[in-house]
């Protein structure tokens, strides 16, 4: 619980949960995953064998995460269950309404919230306060990368335990995506992410004007509640770059699949999703230089700092003129993932923990 549900249509949570899910079914689990009616159908009962309760919210900003995880800890409550996996530091004063029916609760915090700048200072304030219940109320806390296990272990002393995101860069059925978008294999330049500022859409914008050639940029992506901020890179941008909206599925696969390279400019967060399945595909991968960022891509990325739009610039320059030397880059990104990110084993790893809660042992023997 604590995401917008599935089928995941929206980020890395909801990916999270049908991901894991279908595998946890296959490795014998029962599983109910808690949706929001207005991101999934309120007569899909099942979805990939994995069960759906679909609640209601209220759609704003502030709003929309909060109720939807209170009244969803509310009917954990009533029907008990044996372990749950809640997501989203600011979920966590829900925590204890669920375990109140007997269930005891992991919670994944992903990256550390308080610091994006879509949040005002009531917003921050929330989520410092979120951190510091996340270290306490649930019965395990879950944490995706080294820098987010170390920022609540040295901030808090609370120890977490540490389970990547996963890829499965299984081939797409071809959708004619490509075909719709004017563009050809391996000749565009793609970005992928919620058009947030710390995600810094606007400067990848802004970086492709001091770009050559003739190569488009696909910036696939949206936000709710951000319309003024989204115009302000997209009215009058350089005529290069398209903004096909958010694309999901088959879609965003086939995308990852004949892209020249990917941008990734984000500067908040732990293990970044749509980074890990930019790598899981082969592509050269040009990455906002933060630790974050550099645990999950190490060394064979192309570097660039978000602030300076000229470094980005630079390094799109040098993969528009040398597209055999992005492709081995590429490579390089897939070895890295397939032996780093896979779903399989983030699983057996989310098994484990599960297992052992619903029998109510405290421990965890290792990272995935």
């Amino acid at each position: 619980m604590g995401s917008r549900g599935i089928p995941g249509r929206y980020g890395g949570y909801e990916t999270l949960m049908e991901e894991l899910g279908v595998r946890l079914v296959a490795r014998g689990f029962r599983v109910t995953v808690y949706c929001r009616s207005h991101s999934t159908p309120r007569d899909l009962r099942t979805w990939r064998g994995m069960d759906l309760v679909v609640l209601p919210t209220l759609r704003t900003k502030y709003l929309d995460t909060p109720v939807h995880t209170l009244l969803s800890a509310l009917h954990a409550a009533a029907v008990g269950y044996d372990a749950a996996l809640m997501v989203n530091s600011a979920n966590a004063l829900f925590v204890p309404l669920v375990r109140v029916g007997g269930t005891p609760v992991a919670l994944n915090v992903d990256g550390i919230e308080k610091r994006r700048a879509k949040w005002g200072a009531f917003g921050r304030a929330v989520y410092a306060l979120s951190e510091r219940l996340a270290c306490v109320l649930p019965d395990a806390l879950v944490t995706d990368a080294e820098v987010i296990r170390r920022h609540y272990l040295e901030r808090y002393g609370a120890e977490s335990v540490p389970i990547a995101y996963g890829v499965d860069p299984r081939p797409p059925a071809e959708t004619g995506v490509l075909e719709r978008l004017g563009i050809a294999s391996r000749r565009f330049f793609l970005y992928v992410s919620r058009f947030e500022p710390e995600n810094n859409p606007h400067r990848v914008a802004a970086a492709y004007r001091q770009v050559g050639g003739d190569l488009p940029l696909v910036m696939v992506g949206g936000a709710p509640y951000a319309g003024k901020f989204i115009a302000c890179f997209t009215n009058n941008a350089d005529p290069r770059i398209l903004f096909p909206g958010a694309i999901y599925g088959e879609g965003y696969r086939e995308l990852l699949s004949h892209a020249l390279a990917y941008v990734h400019a984000t500067e908040v967060g732990g293990t970044h999703p749509a980074l890990v399945e930019a790598m899981g595909y082969g592509n050269c991968v040009l990455v906002n230089d933060t630790p974050e960022n550099r645990e999950v891509a190490g060394d064979a990325a192309l570097w660039f700092r978000a602030g300076e739009p000229a470094s980005l610039a630079a390094a799109l320059e040098w993969v528009r003129s040398h597209p055999a030397e992005a492709r081995e880059f590429g490579e390089g990104m897939a070895r890295r993932a397939a032996s780093r990110f896979s779903w399989e084993v983030v699983a057996d790893h989310y098994a484990a923990l599960l297992r052992r809660l619903a029998g109510r042992e405290m421990f965890y023997d290792g990272p995935a």
